[in-house]
Formats: structure tokens, C-alpha cells, sequence
């Protein structure tokens, strides 16, 4: 009996250790996640030029919205694309798509410029999609 006791108490101890543990090394990732996080202030600057491409630009008629709306879809809906891909910029206006942001690859931004050629026609969609660095 005093055996089983040593048992599960030394178990306990262990299951204790490696719990801390995990929770030291989840902390120490988490801190370095924070600290790498992506810095956008110069696309941001960048979108502020009267010449660049905006959300506020979107057609307001329904023909523009039902576009944007099934590419947004298209993309959403591959969950083999990162979410950089998931929230690269659509804009329809006169029927015409700008694509902007950053993907994670150079298969990424092919499989979001084919998706939204599909729905919108091949010479309407122009890609302004960039390659994120790791």
C-alpha cells in the first residue's frame, strides 16, 4: 500500500513538473510572438495617398458589393491560405478589382489573383499583392 502510495504521489510530482513547465515555455513563446509582431505603419501611410486603392473606394452599387462579396468568399473558404491571404484588400469599383496586401508566398498570391479572375473576368482584376516576409 505504501508502495502505490510512492507511486502516485511521485506521478503527481512529475505530472506537476512538466505542467509548469509547458506553461514556462508557452509564456516565453508567447512574449517573443508579441515582440516579432508585424509592423504595418508605412503600408498604412502608404494607403493614405489619394492615389492608392481603399476599402472607402468600393463601388456602392450592387453589382460592385456581390463581386467583392464572392471573392472575400472564394479566399475565405481555402483554408490552406494563411490569414494574410484571408485579409488581403478587395475592392470593386465599375466592375474592375484591385487586389492589395501582403500573402505569405508566391502560391498564395496566384491562388487569390485566380480566384478573383474567375468571378470577375480576366481583364478586370489588377493585383497589387505583395510577399509578406517570414
Amino acid at each position: 500500500m505504501a508502495s502505490k502510495c510512492k507511486s502516485i504521489l511521485l506521478f503527481l510530482m512529475w505530472t506537476a513538473l512538466l505542467t509548469n513547465l509547458c506553461a514556462l515555455i508557452w509564456a516565453q513563446d508567447g512574449g517573443a510572438a508579441r515582440r516579432a509582431a508585424p509592423d504595418n505603419t508605412r503600408t498604412n501611410e502608404r494607403d493614405r495617398s489619394k492615389s492608392e486603392s481603399t476599402a472607402d473606394q468600393q463601388g456602392k452599387n450592387p453589382s460592385d458589393q456581390a463581386i467583392t462579396q464572392q471573392i472575400r468568399r472564394a479566399v475565405l473558404q481555402d483554408k490552406s491560405l494563411s490569414t494574410y491571404a484571408h485579409n488581403v484588400k478587395i475592392v470593386t469599383r465599375d466592375g474592375n478589382v484591385i487586389l492589395k496586401g501582403p500573402v505569405r508566398s508566391i502560391r498564395e498570391k496566384r491562388i487569390v489573383e485566380t480566384k478573383a479572375i474567375a468571378i470577375a473576368g480576366e481583364n478586370r482584376v489588377s493585383s497589387q499583392l505583395q510577399i509578406a516576409p517570414e
